[in-house]
């Protein structure tokens, strides 16, 4: 056992003798006596818990010294922080650190902008690859969308489409990491693991055209090109809500576009340096 290990467990035990004692003279130790005592320690292995309001509603948020470890939507527990601690207890094995917190810097103004990269999260209980699929879907500017191909291809792995799909269905941080960023490779919007309206409420809260994507994507329309530029986007991209209407051109699929001469942009990558060599 380490030093830190044996100050920890040496804590525990005087926490626990603490309440034992008082026990033994027929007084209730108050609720969460012992968390308390750790926590002031600082030695108790659990979360803090703050509620923040976002374009979706108040969320609760956890966080440990190791960063944010996970966001659900505080409607889910009837605004409840205690059914809230029960659940986060049953899925990390983690208990909610009793007493006030601060929320992580930076965190309110990330929700407001969408920008999040600038935060530290606790993914520790993911796997490499599940890691991998959410540091790259991260990067996802706000207000614009990617496939699930190209979070597949951008981390080397562009067959495991599906793989994909399911780390982000176990994202434990969404919002700030924007799963909800995440489309079908037909353009269509697809499912959310906190449910499409949720999805569709973000999307419009950061500006995506949803009625225009899906307008595209029934007309199998995949990626726009500008022909002043020469250059092809996935509809959402910035650059491709530049293009004037009299100069934009459609295509269906990447090959199209590298076969007419366009070329990727650098920007939203919609395709391969490969593909277009």
């Amino acid at each position: 056992m380490t030093a830190r290990a044996s100050h920890r467990s040496n804590a525990a035990a005087t926490a626990g003798a603490g309440a034992a004692a008082l026990r033994r003279l027929r007084v209730e130790a108050p609720r969460g006596f012992v968390d308390a005592v750790l926590d002031r320690l600082g030695l108790h292995e659990g979360d803090h818990l703050v509620t923040v309001t976002s374009a979706a509603g108040d969320l609760f948020v956890t966080f440990n010294d190791s960063g944010i470890s996970s966001v659900m939507p505080a409607a889910v527990f009837d605004g409840d922080p205690e059914q809230f601690a029960t659940h986060h207890r049953r899925e990390t094995g983690r208990p909610i650190v009793p007493g006030p917190a601060r929320p992580p810097s930076g965190l309110a103004a990330a929700l407001r902008s969408g920008r999040a990269t600038s935060l530290r999260y606790d993914l520790s209980g993911l796997t490499p690859f599940e890691r991998a699929v959410l540091t790259k879907t991260l990067e996802i500017p706000s207000g614009e969308v990617r496939p699930y191909g190209w979070v597949a291809r951008e981390i080397g792995r562009p067959r495991a489409v599906r793989a994909v799909g399911s780390a982000l269905g176990r994202n434990p941080v969404p919002v700030l990491i924007p799963c909800h960023r995440v489309v079908r490779s037909d353009g269509r919007i697809g499912n959310y693991g906190l449910g499409v309206p949720m999805k569709r409420t973000l999307l419009s809260a950061e500006g995506v055209d949803i009625d225009r994507l899906e307008r595209l994507a029934d007309a199998g329309v995949r990626f726009l090109g500008s022909d002043t530029t020469r250059v092809f986007c996935v509809p959402s991209c910035v650059h491709a809500r530049r293009i004037r209407p009299a100069h934009e051109v459609q295509f269906r699929s990447a090959a199209s576009a590298l076969a007419t001469g366009y070329r990727p942009c650098p920007h939203c990558a919609p395709a391969s340096v490969r593909d277009a060599s």
